[in-house]
């Protein structure tokens, strides 16, 4: 991969970051962490599928991309891979920006695990009431 035309961007989705290194004017080959992604998600399409959206919007621009995640699990470092795509090719130009934007590819997922509660089994969770 060449530096001179190297993008840097982080995605985050959960309690997942990935980060993104994305260069120009490659084959459209994605590795994420030393894999491709049938070896990284398995027989899951609909994940290699999340991480493909945002190379549909570029037009027909294509990207070599090496992405290191770790974190949370496979459905959230597939959302957050997605973000990070979409930050990086989003910083190439408003036409960009502007279509990552439409699709809500830069929003990030803010919803969290809600934390558990003292006296509760689980966050909302209760344990049974008795009366007597």
């Amino acid at each position: 991969m060449e530096n001179k035309n190297l993008i840097l961007a982080t995605g985050r989705r959960k309690t997942s970051v990935a980060q993104i290194r994305m260069s120009q004017g490659g084959e459209g080959k994605i590795t994420i962490n030393a894999k491709t992604p049938e070896e990284y998600f398995g027989n899951n399409p609909r994940l290699r599928h999340e991480i493909t959206r945002p190379f549909d919007l570029a037009k027909d621009q294509k990207f070599d991309c090496v992405v290191k995640v770790v974190g949370g699990g496979v459905a959230s470092q597939a959302g957050a891979i997605r973000h990070g795509i979409s930050r990086a090719i989003a910083s190439l130009g408003d036409s960009f920006r502007a279509s990552m934007k439409k699709a809500g590819f830069l929003t990030r997922d803010s919803r969290m695990v809600e934390r558990k509660k003292p006296g509760m089994p689980k966050a909302r969770k209760r344990f049974q009431f008795s009366k007597r």
